[in-house]
């Protein structure tokens, strides 16, 4: 076999190859893009279940709490509060309070909630998003991180990252209806092509 021979030939074999290696790649891409909306589906799932598990707790009172006294002098801005435009690129903050049920309740980022993590006998439970502090110098951020404020110990207000990828966090009061109803909208990016949005509506059920 020639030279030329072997040279048509390779060149036959490249040119057949090629689109199945194109098209393998395609295929990778594409499985890797899925699996990247599968996570952040997942992810923005489990946090609006959080943000809603607060919202219905919000303003929660027992009647057998150990500090019972003032406890009618609070508002409902007392008990629940959106601050809007005061996160990462304009995102709302959420901060609820509510008493202890006398279960078992937990916090934002599963604490068993007791005496000892309550302020004033109520539980703080809060969720804001603020830029990801833990990313590498010259590594391109994928969004925010969404953070969860609760309590310690010693009654403290603590700072807790439950997850990053977070574009934005809005929270819209909803008129109308009984109860406070709040629209929680969640975008999600992976920092390059994949951009969710996921919105869901809370109503408290202990504040009308």
């Amino acid at each position: 076999m020639s030279l030329l021979e072997c040279l048509v030939g390779l060149t036959l074999s490249l040119i057949l190859v090629a689109p199945l290696i194109k098209n393998s790649g395609e295929l990778i891409a594409k499985h890797i893009e899925y699996e990247k909306t599968q996570s952040i589906t997942s992810e923005a799932d489990r946090a609006l279940e959080l943000i809603g598990r607060a919202i219905r707790m919000a303003g929660y009172r027992n009647e057998k709490s150990f500090i019972p006294v003032g406890r009618k002098n609070l508002s409902m801005g007392d008990y629940i509060e959106v601050q809007k435009n005061n996160g990462y690129r304009g995102s709302d903050a959420l901060m609820v309070k509510h008493e202890l049920s006398g279960r078992v309740d937990f916090d934002c980022i599963g604490n068993t909630l007791s005496k000892e993590r309550t302020k004033k006998n109520l539980a703080y439970q809060g969720f804001l998003v603020d830029r990801q502090a833990s990313a590498p110098k010259g590594v391109r951020v994928n969004g925010g991180s969404l953070i969860c404020q609760s309590l310690d110990r010693q009654g403290r207000l603590q700072n807790t990252t439950l997850m990053n990828g977070v574009h934005l966090l809005s929270i819209t009061q909803l008129q109308g209806g009984a109860g406070r109803a709040l629209q929680v909208r969640l975008e999600m990016t992976d920092g390059a092509f994949i951009h969710q949005v996921f919105e869901r509506i809370f109503t408290t059920r202990n504040i009308l």
